[in-house]
């Protein structure tokens, strides 16, 4: 059996040749002007990832949170617009439940998997 049968699957192609050992890629050299525009996006990146820290995981869950309710009040306001004969057709209704609804889903399981992480972070052994 090959060792890198596992990983092939999961590996673009090139990236793992038949006998390499499992984690070793084949070395390439970055051009010079790729590596300093990588530099450059680098550097500018570093501004926004200290204010997307300033910013802060609760402001991002937040957002999350207030984009769930505006589906859910764009699909009452669809099913209210059926509901009076207004010009609201049945499908864009359905289709403003859904979004809402898997939208609600969403955020369901992004809280369930944060939680999982928070308890798992909890039981690590320091």
């Amino acid at each position: 059996m090959n060792v890198t049968n596992g990983i092939n699957p999961y590996a673009t192609p090139g990236m793992v040749k038949p006998g390499m050992m499992p984690g070793a890629l084949d070395k390439q050299t970055i051009p010079p002007a790729e590596l300093k525009a990588l530099n450059a996006a680098l550097e500018a990146g570093e501004s926004s990832v200290a204010k997307a820290g300033e910013s802060g995981f609760h402001n991002i869950y937040s957002e999350l949170i207030a984009g769930v309710a505006d589906k859910q009040k764009q699909a009452d306001q669809a099913v209210e617009g059926v509901l009076k004969g207004e010009n609201t057709s049945l499908h864009q209704a359905m289709i403003a439940m859904e979004e809402a609804s898997l939208s609600f889903k969403l955020m369901v399981e992004v809280r369930n998997k944060l939680l999982e992480s928070y308890q798992e972070l909890m039981r690590m052994q320091v």
